[in-house]
């Protein structure tokens, strides 16, 4: 089981709340959250309700105030718990859309997509086993996008802007 705090100042001050499971409106128990202290499993965090917006990966840690995840304000208005997967990871990536044109399966954390799939562009992918993190650049930065099990037959449907996908790996962070 998991649980994050969030709170709503700088350095785990002020008002907090704790939650161990998914919550799709965090409004209503803080206004801003600059930190975040995760003290166990490992979470996605998103700047707007119902998993929507920017998402931020969040593994055990403290976080003492938003620059330290990487978030571009003091928005965090809905959480998602990611559970523990201990299997093999396996996922499919596509240089169009629906599951056409070039493909490549990958096991492992890919740090330059461009590098092992010789195409920047992933305009659709089939997550068969695992949790993965897309990035929008290559070595894990910039924008993130958490990827369940599943089909996925347009960028749109991991809630990315452009098919560009620098980089990714699993979730294994446990």
């Amino acid at each position: 089981m998991g649980k994050i705090i969030f709170y709503e100042d700088k350095n785990f001050q002020g008002r907090s709340y704790e939650c161990s499971n998914d919550c799709t409106d965090l409004h209503s128990y803080f206004s801003r959250c600059n930190s975040i202290r995760v003290e166990s499993g490992c979470f996605m965090i998103y700047e707007r309700p119902n998993f929507m917006g920017h998402q931020y990966f969040m593994k055990r840690g403290e976080y003492p105030d938003y620059q330290r995840w990487m978030g571009f304000s003091s928005c965090i208005r809905s959480c998602r718990m990611i559970p523990q997967y201990r299997g093999s990871y396996r996922l499919r990536i596509y240089e169009k859309p629906d599951f056409s044109g070039h493909m490549m399966e990958f096991m492992d954390d890919c740090p330059c997509v461009s590098d092992r799939f010789h195409h920047r562009h992933v305009y659709s992918s089939n997550v068969m086993n695992g949790f993965w993190i897309f990035y929008e650049y290559p070595n894990y930065r910039g924008r993130q996008y958490f990827l369940r099990p599943g089909e996925y037959r347009r960028y749109r449907d991991w809630c990315a802007t452009c098919a560009i996908v620098g980089s990714f790996r699993r979730v294994n962070e446990f």
